[in-house]
C-alpha cells in the first residue's frame, strides 16, 4: 500500500505553515487552523491546564495542520470527516526514521487532542459541524512494562555512582529518591528544598500529574542520601543563596527533565545488567516490590499518585510470584526438590547441553 507517501515526512516532523499572517488560512483568518488552535490554547492556558498539557495539545494540532496543508487545507471549515479519517489513516501507516511504527498509544493521544480541538470549535460555533465526533479510535492495547529490576539489580545501580565525589553523593541521592518513592521524572526535577520533609519522612509533591498535590513516603535510608546530598554537596553547587531547586547541576541550576532522563539511563547503562531504561523503570520496580511484599494496591495507588486504580492493577499481572507459586506447586510435571521424576531430570539443562541438542538435530 503506497498510501500515504503523498504527505512528505519533513511536512510532518517540521512542519511550516504556508500562511503565518496574512490572508486565508493565515494568523490574521478567524477561520484559519493556525489562528483557532492559538484560542484553543489560550483557553486551555486560561482553564489552569499545564504547561505540559498546553506543549501536548499544541503540537499535535500542529501536525495536524501540517498534513492539511498539504492538501490545501488551511481553514477549520475545509476539514471534512473525510480528511479526519485519512489522518487516521495516515498515522497508522506512518513510519518513524529511525524504523517502526507510531505506537498506539501514540496515535490515540495525536487524535483525541484533535477530536476535542474540533469539539471545542463546535462549541463555541467556530464550525458548523464536528467533522471529528464518534471518531473510532484504535483498540488500546494491554502492555506490561517491558523491564523492571530485582531487589539486587536495583542495587547495583544503586551501587553505580562513585560516592567519594560530590557528583556521586548527588546522583546516588537521585537513584536512592526514584526507588524509595517511585515518583515521576518530572516531580522529581519539580522538587524544592522545602518539599523534603525529614521529620515525617515525606516528600511533598507539588501540582503532579493532573495538577494535584500530594505526599509521597521516603525510606530512611534514601533520605539520609538525600540529606547528605543536601548538607555536603548541594551547598558547593548552589549559585544563589535564593535558588530553591533540591536538584542542582554542576552550573547550579535546576537539572531539567532531559538531563535527569539521561542522568539515570546512563548510571543503568553503566550498571551493566543488560537491561536499559530510566527513571520510570525505578517506579515500575517500586510498584512491583511493593505488591510482592503484600502491599495493599490501594495505598501503591496513592503513593503513585494514579488517579484510577486500573492504572495500578497493570502491576497484579507484572507481579507473577504468587503465579510461579501455585505452578510450582500444582502443575504435574514439577520435579520435587532434590529429586528426580520419570524420564526428567533432576535440573535444568544447561545452556550449552540446549545448543548442543539443537546443532544434533
Amino acid at each position: 500500500m503506497n498510501y500515504p507517501s503523498a504527505i512528505p515526512q519533513s511536512a510532518i516532523q517540521n512542519p511550516q505553515p504556508v500562511h503565518r499572517s496574512l490572508g486565508e488560512g493565515g494568523s490574521s483568518d478567524p477561520q484559519g487552523l493556525l489562528y483557532l488552535a492559538d484560542r484553543y490554547l489560550e483557553h486551555l492556558r486560561v482553564h489552569n491546564y499545564s504547561p505540559r498539557t498546553l506543549e501536548a495539545h499544541g503540537k499535535a494540532i500542529k501536525y495536524f495542520r501540517a498534513f492539511c496543508q498539504e492538501f490545501g487545507i488551511t481553514q477549520a471549515r475545509q476539514v471534512t470527516r473525510a480528511v479526519i479519517l485519512r489522518y487516521q489513516s495516515y498515522l497508522f501507516h506512518y513510519h518513524k526514521t529511525k524504523g517502526g511504527s507510531l505506537a498506539i498509544t501514540t496515535q490515540q493521544h495525536m487524535l483525541g487532542h484533535v477530536i476535542r480541538f474540533f469539539s471545542w470549535l463546535t462549541r463555541e460555533s467556530l464550525v458548523l459541524y464536528n467533522p471529528a465526533s464518534d471518531l473510532e479510535l484504535p483498540r488500546k492495547e494491554f502492555r506490561l512494562p517491558r523491564i523492571i529490576f530485582s531487589a539486587a539489580e536495583a542495587e547495583a545501580v544503586m551501587n553505580v555512582p562513585d560516592v567519594s565525589t560530590p557528583m556521586g553523593v548527588r546522583d546516588r541521592a537521585i537513584l536512592e529518591a526514584l526507588y524509595s518513592t517511585g515518583i515521576r521524572r518530572m516531580e522529581l526535577v519539580n522538587l524544592n528544598r522545602e518539599h523534603v520533609d525529614f521529620h515525617r519522612q515525606l516528600l511533598r509533591i507539588e501540582q503532579g500529574k493532573g495538577k494535584k498535590d500530594r505526599y509521597a513516603p521516603i525510606g530512611e535510608r534514601a533520605l539520609r542520601w538525600v540529606e547528605k546530598y543536601m548538607v555536603e554537596v548541594r551547598p558547593r553547587l548552589c549559585a544563589s543563596l535564593n535558588e530553591p531547586a533540591l536538584w542542582l547541576s554542576h552550573e547550579g541550576q535546576r537539572l531539567n527533565f532531559n538531563q535527569i532522563g539521561k542522568l539515570v539511563h546512563n548510571l543503568i547503562a553503566a550498571a551493566d545488567l543488560g537491561k536499559n531504561g530510566g527513571c520510570h523503570v525505578f517506579r515500575h520496580t517500586f510498584a512491583t516490590v511493593l505488591l510482592e511484599a503484600g502491599c495493599n494496591i490501594r495505598l501503591i495507588q496513592e503513593m503513585l499518585g494514579h488517579a484510577n486504580l486500573e492504572s495500578t492493577q497493570i502491576y497484579t499481572h507484572v507481579s507473577v510470584k504468587a503465579l510461579q507459586e501455585a505452578h510450582r506447586k500444582y502443575h504435574p510435571a514439577t520435579v520435587p526438590a532434590g529429586g528426580t521424576t520419570a524420564g526428567r531430570p533432576a535440573r535444568m539443562p544447561s545452556v550449552a547441553a540446549s545448543a548442543a541438542v539443537a546443532s544434533e538435530a
